[in-house]
C-alpha cells in the first residue's frame, strides 16, 4: 500500500450552534509535527478569546501518530469524538480542530459528545477527499556527462527534480513515488561512478 486518503485543501470557519454555544471548525492537510504546530498556533490567534481550541489529528500511512485533545473539557468529550470522524472518513494527515466560543449554557459531557462530533463531521463533509501516493526523497551524485543518462532514468521514473547542481560532480535532488524506489535503485546501481541515497 503506497496510498492514503487525505484532503485537498484547508477547509475553515464551518459553524454549528448549539444552545448558544458557537462551534467554528477547522481542518488542515498536515504531514508533519511542524505543519500541525503551525495550523494550531493559527487558529489560536484568530480565536484567543474562545473557550476551548479542541482537535484531533492522524498523520502517517496507517495514522499511526495521532493524538485527541480535550483542551479542558470533561475528559473524552471533544478530542475524541472529532478523532472519530476522522476514522469514519478513513483520511489521514489531517488536523481537524473544533474552536469553542461558550454560550452559558452548559451541554454535559453527552451533549458535547454530539456537539464536537457534528462539528467535525460538518468540517469534513466540506473537504474534498483525495487519494496520494507516498512519495521519497532521492539524492543522486554523478559525473557531468551522465546527466542525460541520468534525466533520461528520472523521466522514465516519473521523479520530479527538486534541486540539480552542475558542475564537475553534480548533485541532484529528485521525488518520485515510493512505490518506484526499488525500481530506481536497481538501475542506479548498474552505473558506474554514480552514488545515491534516499532521505528518508
Amino acid at each position: 500500500m503506497f496510498e492514503y486518503k487525505t484532503i485537498e485543501k484547508p477547509v475553515e470557519n464551518t459553524l454549528l450552534k448549539e444552545k448558544g454555544s458557537k462551534f467554528i471548525g477547522f481542518a488542515f492537510p498536515v504531514n508533519n509535527e511542524r505543519e500541525l504546530k503551525e495550523a494550531l498556533e493559527k487558529i489560536r490567534e484568530e480565536h484567543p478569546k474562545a473557550t476551548h481550541h479542541c482537535y484531533a489529528f492522524r498523520i502517517g500511512l496507517e495514522g499511526e501518530n495521532y493524538r485527541a485533545n480535550d483542551d479542558g473539557e470533561p475528559s473524552g468529550s471533544a478530542g475524541l469524538p472529532i478523532y472519530n470522524q476522522l476514522l469514519a472518513h478513513e483520511i489521514t494527515n489531517v488536523l481537524v480542530i473544533s474552536v469553542r466560543y461558550y454560550g452559558g449554557t452548559k451541554l454535559g459531557v453527552s451533549g458535547l459528545v454530539k456537539a464536537y462530533k457534528e462539528c467535525a463531521k460538518i468540517t469534513l463533509e466540506e473537504a474534498n477527499i483525495i487519494i496520494k501516493e507516498l512519495e521519497t526523497e532521492l539524492e543522486i551524485r554523478f559525473n557531468f556527462n551522465q546527466q542525460n543518462t541520468i534525466f533520461t532514468l528520472l523521466s522514465k521514473f516519473d521523479a520530479k527534480v527538486l534541486n540539480f547542481d552542475a558542475n564537475e560532480n553534480c548533485i541532484l535532488t529528485a521525488s518520485l513515488k515510493l512505490a518506484q524506489k526499488e525500481n530506481i535503485s536497481d538501475k542506479l546501481s548498474e552505473m558506474q561512478y554514480v552514488s545515491f541515497e534516499f532521505k528518508d
